[in-house]
């Protein structure tokens, strides 16, 4: 969980970015904009659905969150815990996530770019597993 107040967050500093900041850093899990907009509602924040996707979409490009893109459709977003470019082992039971760095995928991926002729290549990895926890359960 990060709740570090001083982590540095781009942009204007508005009411509802500053709900979003502590809603988001208080959790440990990803969630989905929807389910984080429930969150601030029930705590009474002035904040539109629309006003919450446009500062996870703006804090998804600057790298200040992780998004998972499930097959369901619905993106789920995580305070980034990591600085450097990583990826996610993920329970399918509990939803439990565990930041990975892999040097080998790094590599694979800008050899695969290179060979195919592609610049400026971007990649995604996410495991899905069953955590240790959820296997002895």
């Amino acid at each position: 969980m990060n709740t570090d107040p001083a982590r540095p967050v781009k942009g204007r500093s508005t009411r509802q970015k500053t709900a979003v900041n502590r809603a988001l850093n208080e959790r440990e899990d990803f969630v989905s904009a929807q389910d984080l907009f429930s969150i601030l509602k029930d705590r009474g924040e002035q904040v539109s659905l629309a006003t919450v996707y446009r500062i996870l979409q703006q804090q998804q490009q600057d790298g200040q969150v992780d998004v998972l893109n499930p097959d369901d459709g619905e993106s789920l977003f995580r305070r980034c815990q990591a600085q450097t470019h990583h990826h996610h082992l993920l329970c399918r039971q509990c939803g439990r996530a565990v930041e990975i760095e892999a040097p080998d995928v790094e590599q694979w991926a800008a050899t695969t770019a290179a060979e195919h002729g592609f610049t400026a290549a971007e990649h995604t990895v996410e495991i899905y597993g069953i955590c240790p926890d959820c296997s002895r359960g």
